[in-house]
């Protein structure tokens, strides 16, 4: 998993950025920004952590529940993103935990890097100043790294994630080998893509799968592998992806 990890983290490097990586806990970020904001980086992922631990000490079942979550009172942002994704996907807060992360990181750079990437375990937040290609890991599928989706980025912050039901520790209920949501929100991708893998069960189901993510509010585009089976919705183009031998 770790050299999968790393291959991911070299086919997403942006020319002109630097790139470097944090680690706190269990959070492990990949960053590319226009110079290295390591400090910066990590003070974010404690502040934003420290919240959401200390919500789930209040509030236990926020860890484990695997429906929506309604919100009573005031929250944190990290705990409210989580929160109003899963709403909006129909799935629980914690499938947005990584792509609430990795926005609230992003969002807290603006101000230091007009463009800026953060990847957490796949799931990416991009605010870049022109198109930007994620490749797609699908496990066994033999379209695994040979296919990549393009996105515009001229139109603000996106959140690129994606979920697998056999790649990787995500949980899923169904047998997408990957499941790729492209939203305004990384959070939202996050959850939206656990709603789009729970879906997909064989080949037949790829359709309506991706007809119920068409229409959740903020998502761009979906796709969505197989084995060798892909379907694709949205505000991207599928590119192939060549690899150094």
């Amino acid at each position: 998993m770790k050299g999968e990890e790393r291959t991911y983290r070299v086919l997403s490097a942006r020319k002109g950025l630097t790139g470097f990586r944090v680690m706190v806990k269990e959070t492990d970020l990949h960053v590319q920004a226009e110079r290295d904001l390591s400090a910066e980086v990590r003070e974010l992922v404690l502040l934003h952590r420290g919240h959401l631990e200390a919500y789930i000490a209040q509030n236990p079942v926020f860890l484990t529940t695997l429906s929506p979550w309604a919100l009573h009172g005031p929250a944190a942002p990290v705990v409210r993103l989580m929160a109003e994704a899963g709403r909006m996907a129909g799935v629980g807060p914690m499938a947005a935990v990584a792509g609430a992360v990795a926005e609230l990181v992003g969002e807290g750079l603006a101000p230091l890097s007009r463009e800026v990437i953060v990847e957490n375990g796949g799931d990416v937040y991009a605010r870049t100043a022109g198109p930007f290609t994620a490749a797609v890991h699908a496990g066994k599928s033999p379209l695994s790294g040979r296919v990549g989706v393009r996105v515009d980025g001229e139109g603000g912050a996106l959140g690129i994630c994606t979920s697998s039901a056999t790649v990787g520790p995500s949980m899923s209920f169904g047998r997408a080998d990957a499941a790729l949501i492209v939203a305004r929100s990384a959070a939202l991708a996050d959850a939206a893509a656990s709603a789009l893998g729970n879906r997909v069960k064989d080949a037949a189901s790829l359709a309506p799968a991706l007809e119920f993510v068409r229409s959740i509010s903020g998502v761009l585009a979906a796709l969505a592998i197989i084995g060798d089976k892909m379907a694709a919705w949205g505000e991207i183009e599928i590119v192939p992806i060549r690899t150094a031998k």
